[in-house]
């Protein structure tokens, strides 16, 4: 993916990520005062039996904090003891809403934290695992990354961490602990250990040839 195709992508995530924002607070708004008028919510199409008013309300105030996955939202709502029934319901309801949606979840953890956080597609795939994202919707949205994004995010990674060094190591010893730092950093990220190895002691050369030069 070249710069402008990422520019692209990145501007049209953002817009579609302020524009559910932002039909998640009306919905929340909506269904308040609906609510506290005693009226169903016509967003769900239901009548909003009494049963799930709860429910419904706690799961749109999650997901307003944060973009979650079915399987992290419906665990977030067990742990609150609501009936597992009506979580199923809500979740429906909510996904036909356009509210909860695996795909665009998946899709924007897999953006958000390569960028951010520097993590591999390997990590990234382990994350959106343990949230409960089937295997074909994590795969569609590791296709984001090719070897040459996730090369150069192992290479940012390595950089940052080199640049934590202050002193040139005495021996090689010394120089062989600083390296194992900076392999550490991207190992942690899940970046295979022959690139971790071969951008680690780029990134902690020419940062020891800065050390010197200064």
């Amino acid at each position: 993916m070249n710069n402008h195709q990422k520019t692209t992508a990145a501007k049209t995530a953002v817009a579609s990520q302020a524009e559910k924002l932002e039909k998640l607070r009306s919905a929340l708004e909506e269904f308040t005062k609906r609510q506290e008028a005693g009226e169903g919510g016509s967003l769900f199409d239901h009548e909003a039996e009494e049963k799930k008013a709860e429910v419904r309300r706690r799961a749109l105030l999650l997901l307003d904090q944060r973009a979650r996955s079915k399987a992290e939202l419906r665990q977030r709502l067990t742990s609150l003891e609501f009936d597992p029934v009506v979580i199923d319901e809500v979740i429906a309801d909510l996904t036909r809403a356009k509210l909860l949606d695996d795909e665009d979840f998946a899709r924007e953890w897999v953006r958000q934290r390569a960028q951010r956080r520097g993590k591999s597609a390997r990590a990234l795939d382990r994350e959106l695992q343990d949230k409960g994202v089937d295997s074909h919707t994590r795969m569609v949205a590791l296709e984001q990354i090719d070897a040459d994004d996730e090369r150069e995010t192992a290479r940012v990674v390595a950089q940052k961490k080199a640049r934590s060094e202050t002193r040139i190591p005495a021996d090689r010893a010394e120089y062989d602990k600083a390296l194992r730092r900076v392999v550490g950093a991207l190992a942690r990220r899940g970046f295979p250990s022959a690139l971790s190895m071969e951008l680690s002691r780029e990134a902690l050369d020419e940062r020891l040839e800065e050390l010197k030069s200064s």
